[in-house]
């Protein structure tokens, strides 16, 4: 069952691609975006980390915590995504634990019609180009804003 706007967050304990324990309850205090990426070498993924990366000083001035996670292990996450100076949690998932308490859903048309966009030239441009596919391919990305640990947006 995907989580929706108003729904209480489900809270996790895991550790991120730096070794760091990450539990959601800990941020209780805090705004949240909890983000849900393909796989570690996904090149539209990494254009949005990218851009989060660049947006990041501006957001946690806002008082805003980033926690992205991948559906890759750590190997791929160091291979790909771990490249990237990412100042936020990255959390290798590649059993979809997280994913599956949240919700996030599969679709094949929406993962056609994200190959298919602007976006990907973009992403492409930049350098970040697909490599080994990981995982459910078909996953659509997702992003919950949290505030005091409940759903307030969810994308």
């Amino acid at each position: 069952m995907r989580l929706k706007e108003g729904n209480k967050a489900k809270l996790f304990s895991v550790t991120d691609f730096e070794g760091n324990n990450i539990k959601l309850e800990d941020y209780k205090e805090k705004k949240i975006l909890l983000s849900f990426f393909r796989y570690a070498s996904c090149a539209l993924c990494n254009l949005r980390i990218s851009q989060l990366i660049q947006e990041y000083d501006t957001l946690k001035k806002k008082g805003l915590v980033i926690i992205a996670f991948f559906q890759s292990p750590m190997e791929s996450m160091e291979q790909y995504v771990g490249k990237q100076e990412v100042p936020f949690p990255l959390i290798p998932d590649p059993e979809r634990k997280i994913y599956k308490l949240f919700g996030v859903e599969k679709s094949w048309l929406k993962y056609v019609k994200g190959g298919l966009t602007k976006t990907m030239n973009k992403a492409i441009k930049k350098g970040f180009k697909t490599g080994k596919r990981e995982g459910q391919v078909n996953l659509v990305p997702a992003d919950f804003l949290i505030e005091n640990l409940v759903i307030k947006r969810a994308y």
